[in-house]
């Protein structure tokens, strides 16, 4: 059940950031660094999106779940991909898309430049 939440929670967002005129470039990107839920165009900006979704708010705001470790792993994973893709001479920066579920309704809030 958890992960199905998950995985409308990133579409949505994917929808989210596609009706504010971002290209996706890349869902999902693993390497031996972590994950990344979306890789995406703003511009001439590069950005790396972690997703998190609550169905409740008891466990706090979705963006409380990317603490420093996790920040961490994003910005190592980044970079991996910068090197893979050989974009370094790019802007950057990383965001977090949060979505909570409220009875049947979705609230998304895109917070930029969330962490450097």
């Amino acid at each position: 059940m958890k992960t199905d939440i998950g995985k409308i929670a990133e579409a949505k967002a994917v929808s989210y950031l596609q009706r504010k005129n971002f290209h996706i470039l890349c869902r999902n990107y693993r390497c031996k660094f972590g994950e990344i839920d979306i890789i995406a165009k703003s511009g001439e900006t590069t950005v790396f999106a972690e997703v998190k979704s609550r169905s409740v708010n008891s466990l706090g705001l979705p963006c409380e779940a990317v603490d420093k470790r996790k920040q961490f792993k994003i910005r190592k994973t980044a970079g991996y991909y910068i090197c893979e893709k050989k974009v370094c001479n790019q802007n950057f920066r990383f965001d977090v898309v949060e979505l909570i579920k409220k009875e049947n309704e979705w609230y998304i809030r895109h917070i930029e430049n969330a962490f450097m």
